[in-house]
């Protein structure tokens, strides 16, 4: 599964990297399953995976962003959750924040986050790429300049470099709620909007980064009346964090030390790795240490 795990990976990666200029990378082709918008570049994606797990004729079930859940052959054992592109909008633009994401698991009728196995996350671009599987083996890394995992001290909400998301987030609601942070430390730290929970979740496992806080799925359980607006600026649907956006993401990040839970400071293990509905995305707040994990929850405006 290892092997399996790290080619598809890679297979993916190049199909992007050379099809990229080729497709109109910039428009909206339609919607995936959960009503995010999807691009050319996806579908690209989307079809490198399906491509290479075909053609090895192993049976496999396999969990897409854009397809969802299809199987090869007769009883499988393990699914694949894949998001080809996790940070679309970065790899259509030619940037750096945009993973192929990887995650496997025992194929049962109701597999969650706590049943993950193996993870891989591969930067499109640079091709740098993050590996752990439940064999015991630690981290494994390539391409990153300095040894990783890099999990910096921060745990001063002041001076602390995060991430945020907006996408599917209604501005002024998430404003409402963390402006006084983005206010305390955009000068004396750095805030940045990747669009892509797995790339902001792994510069906290390489020490560029301090904190990723994904909020809008508890502001939605805590005060259902907004949903009108989450789904004004999600042109009808909801857009938290789906599973596949996190699975190989959190698992990695748990093995590297990073302090990751929901937003109301809870595991995401129980996060059904098949669901997309409302009910089952998810909120998340990530940090580097636990005390600056803490003052995330216990200071943002609920």
């Amino acid at each position: 599964m290892k092997g399996l795990v790290q080619e598809l990976s890679r297979q993916i990666r190049t199909a992007v990297r050379t099809g990229l200029h080729e497709v109109g990378s910039r428009y909206v082709q339609g919607t995936a399953k959960g009503g995010d918008a999807e691009f050319p570049v996806d579908l690209l994606a989307e079809r490198a995976a399906w491509d290479f797990l075909t053609e090895r004729e192993e049976p496999i079930a396999v969990y897409t962003e854009s397809e969802g859940l299809r199987t090869i052959g007769r009883n499988p054992e393990c699914v694949l959750i894949i998001d080809p592109i996790d940070g679309t909008r970065g790899a259509a633009a030619d940037l750096e924040m945009a993973c192929v994401s990887i995650a496997a698991a025992p194929f049962g009728e109701a597999p969650t986050i706590g049943d993950i196995r193996y993870a891989m996350l591969q930067e499109i671009k640079s091709g740098n790429w993050l590996y752990a599987d439940a064999d015991g083996g630690g981290l494994e890394s390539g391409g990153f300049a300095a040894p990783v995992p890099r999990l910096s001290a921060t745990v001063d909400p002041d001076r602390m470099f995060w991430s945020l998301e907006f996408n599917g987030h209604p501005a002024e609601l998430m404003i409402g709620a963390y402006g006084h942070l983005i206010d305390a430390s955009a000068n004396t730290g750095g805030v940045y909007v990747f669009n892509s929970a797995s790339f902001s979740i792994s510069r906290i496992i390489t020490g560029q980064m301090d904190a990723y806080v994904d909020i809008g799925n508890r502001l939605l359980r805590d005060r259902p009346a907004t949903e009108p607006d989450f789904r004004r600026v999600g042109h009808g649907s909801i857009l938290h964090l789906f599973p596949y956006d996190i699975a190989a993401s959190v698992f990695l990040a748990e093995r590297a030390g990073v302090t990751i839970t929901d937003a109301y400071g809870k595991p995401l293990h129980d996060t059904l790795l098949l669901d997309i509905g409302p009910l089952n995305q998810r909120s998340c707040v990530a940090a580097c240490t636990p005390q600056l994990h803490a003052a995330l929850i216990d200071s943002i405006r609920w």
